[in-house]
């Protein structure tokens, strides 16, 4: 009973990362299941089809609260669904653990250039709030003909170790969507994608090593994690959003090329490192900000004593 309170209590924390950052869901509630000692076919299938339910309900709420863009959620899901049919297909053949370090190198180096473009201010977007409403044609233009190349990789990935939202998410951002709308088309197309690999895992394997009791759990859990998560990235800063994505990143993948060996204290002092990085690009914004502040009292008081002329500082 207290094992499936803890797969319940995780399902709500990973639906509330999920719903609130796109990403999260999988490689969290990977992570519990597989240290149960489930096998990576049946924690993939267990998490997929886990991700269908709490994805319909994080679909519903976030076009409640008009998160999502049915062009770009088409846009995702349906080369997400071909890619999904791949990586089933090389987890029911291959070692899924041996793709995972080469997923982890390159989800925390997408972390780390995140990291860089939230050290700075964001600049004004349109959206709902600001009286510029967003148009499903703009948000789906503006994720440009790459959003299929990500949906396609994110499948893969989906399929392998059910990690769609690490792939897709960070794409859409770097593409300047806004953040919500990006994460309610994330979430929803998550869907059909997780749809296509729990149904490829289980035609492939069987429904061998799928504990329903642990899915329900998870279920239950992330059920109802999904409406309170889609209310609140309406209310969370942008750019406190994308740190957080990226924080989120760096610090699982770090963990997943750093668990297989014993490396002595080189993994706490990559995990101080990460912190002290997000640290340094939540406060970037307001130290250039000082400095700017700083510079200009400095020009002031140098023409205040004559010792510049008004002209030389406006130039």
């Amino acid at each position: 009973m207290d094992d499936l309170l803890q797969v319940a209590l995780a399902g709500f924390a990973a639906s509330m990362v999920d719903g609130a950052l796109g990403m999260g869901f999988g490689p969290t509630s990977a992570t519990i299941l597989l240290s149960t000692g489930l096998s990576p076919a049946a924690v993939s299938t267990t998490v997929n089809i886990a991700k269908v339910a709490t994805g319909i309900a994080a679909g519903i709420s976030h076009w409640r609260f008009g998160n999502i863009d049915r062009r770009l959620v088409l846009r995702l899901a349906l080369p997400g669904c071909l890619g999904a049919a791949v990586g089933v297909t090389v987890l029911a053949n291959v070692d899924g653990s041996r793709i995972r370090p080469i997923l982890a190198v390159l989800l925390t180096l997408v972390g780390l250039r995140m990291l860089l473009r939230f050290s700075r201010a964001l600049p004004l977007a349109p959206d709902v709030e600001q009286g510029e409403p967003v148009t499903a044609a703009g948000v789906a233009d503006q994720a440009g003909r790459g959003a299929i190349v990500a949906g396609a990789a994110g499948g893969v990935s989906n399929g392998l170790i059910g990690a769609w939202g690490p792939i897709v998410t960070p794409y859409l951002l770097h593409r300047g969507l806004v953040p919500r709308f990006a994460i309610g088309s994330v979430n929803t197309a998550e869907v059909f994608v997780a749809m296509a690999s729990a149904t490829g895992l289980v035609a492939a394997m069987g429904k061998g090593g799928v504990d329903p009791k642990v899915v329900v759990a998870m279920l239950a859990g992330g059920v109802i994690a999904s409406p309170i998560a889609a209310w609140a990235i309406k209310w969370m800063p942008a750019r406190a959003m994308g740190l957080a994505v990226a924080a989120l990143l760096v610090l699982t993948n770090w963990r997943e090329l750093v668990s297989k060996a014993d490396l002595g204290m080189i993994p706490f002092v990559g995990y101080a490192l990460v912190v002290a990085l997000v640290v340094a690009a939540a406060t970037a914004p307001r130290l250039r900000v000082a400095r700017d502040t700083r510079s200009v009292e400095r020009s002031r008081t140098r023409v205040d004593d004559g010792s510049t002329s008004p002209d030389v500082v406006a130039g």
